[in-house]
């Protein structure tokens, strides 16, 4: 059975199809720059990476690009059994995964109002993807599901209560997809059912959550209503004080939109360090010495340490703390440096299974009383299981 999975931006499609039968990805890529004068369609097929630079006006022509590339590569004869869809958020309505209808894609388009830089082009995919196979299922997988049902007091904000029913105002959270994935490995790593753990799952890439969860459910989660909310990240501001943006709004004299450009695109890592958003070149600059560099890192980790410091309290313990993602995967610093601080839990960290290795991993000493893992994420895969659940 083989499953294509599709996450639509703006100005992107990803793709990724997988066999089923071996739960293992036999193409994947991205289509971007889609509408500019030149699109670039990148792909790894039987094995071969290629890059081409061809006109793609719309998603739709992406979406036949890949189809086409996948046809004559991969799937030959073979057709695509179903689509799942990674969808940013669903709402006060969706707390699993659901086969799309008119009403669900309905639904998708006016939670924009909590995801207004997602959910457009979530839903822009969908329809795409609709027309391209209008007679297998399609199945929306919700970033914010796996948070769905965490606990009233930790999803509530304190703002007057009809408020809040009335406009769904609420935490969702976010990476529900990769949370979910790295804590069942984490399980797997630690040899004991997820259900015994109490697990902080931290997702730190160019969008960064924490999780806390306890029993394999999600209690608590750094990011909010949308996901700005939270640690810092790569171009994302984080938590702020809400007259922050009063201020800035009134003194720099700019509309609603410019504020939300601000907040969401110039701010964060990249408005801190002037450097990049990317954290491979902050570490780079911090090492040679840019001091705005070094204070975009250490607020990084310092923001991290915060929420697994609070999120202990919440678990009333911790059994295993699991960095993943493109930023709690790759760097060493980070990940030394927010242990550094977690002595007080009883962690201990191995220098030298920190510094090497690929993989899932145990990074922590064996008289370590948290275990530290690090786990790639496969939120990929973790949506065409859902698909064809």
């Amino acid at each position: 059975m083989y499953v294509l999975v599709l996450n639509a931006g703006s100005s992107s499609l990803k793709f990724n199809l997988f066999d089923m039968v071996k739960e293992v990805s036999i193409a994947e890529g991205m289509a971007e720059r889609i509408g500019l004068a030149e699109a670039n369609l990148i792909s790894t097929l039987d094995g071969e990476k290629r890059k081409e630079t061809l006109p793609l006006p719309s998603h739709k022509e992406a979406l036949e690009a890949i189809l086409e590339r996948l046809h004559a590569n991969v799937l030959h004869d073979t057709p695509v059994h179903a689509v799942g869809h990674r969808v940013v958020h669903g709402g006060p309505k969706y707390g699993d995964s659901v086969l799309v209808t008119d009403e669900v894609l309905q639904d998708i388009e006016a939670f924009a109002i909590y995801a207004p830089l997602h959910n457009p082009a979530n839903a822009l995919g969908i329809r795409v993807a609709r027309t391209a196979f209008p007679d297998i299922p399609h199945v929306a997988v919700f970033d914010t599901a796996f948070h769905h049902n965490i606990p009233d007091h930790a999803r509530t904000y304190g703002i007057p209560y009809e408020l809040s029913q009335k406009y769904g105002i609420r935490r969702y959270g976010f990476h529900g997809t990769s949370h979910a994935y790295v804590a069942a490995r984490t399980a797997i790593l630690l040899c004991r059912p997820l259900r015994s753990l109490k697990v902080i799952t931290c997702h730190i890439g160019n969008g960064t959550s924490i999780c806390a969860v306890g029993q394999g459910k999600s209690m608590d989660t750094s990011m909010g209503m949308t996901p700005l909310q939270g640690v810092i990240m790569g171009t994302r501001c984080g938590t702020i004080d809400p007259s922050v943006v009063e201020m800035l709004m009134e003194h720099e004299h700019l509309d609603y939109s410019a504020i939300t450009d601000l907040l969401n695109k110039k701010s964060g890592l990249l408005g801190i360090s002037g450097v990049s958003s990317d954290f491979r070149e902050i570490e780079l600059a911090a090492d040679s010495g840019n001091d705005r560099a070094r204070l975009a890192r250490d607020l990084l980790t310092y923001n991290v340490r915060q929420f697994i410091g609070s999120y202990a309290t919440v678990l009333d313990g911790v059994d295993a703390i699991t960095f993943t993602a493109g930023i709690g995967t790759h760097s060493t610093y980070v990940r030394a440096k927010v242990c550094s601080k977690l002595g007080f839990l009883g962690v201990k960290l191995d220098p030298e299974a920190n510094e090497h290795g690929t993989g899932e991993r145990i990074i922590s000493t064996p008289d370590s009383r948290v275990v530290v893992t690090v786990v790639p994420t496969n939120e990929e895969l973790m949506i065409a299981r859902e698909t064809v659940r």
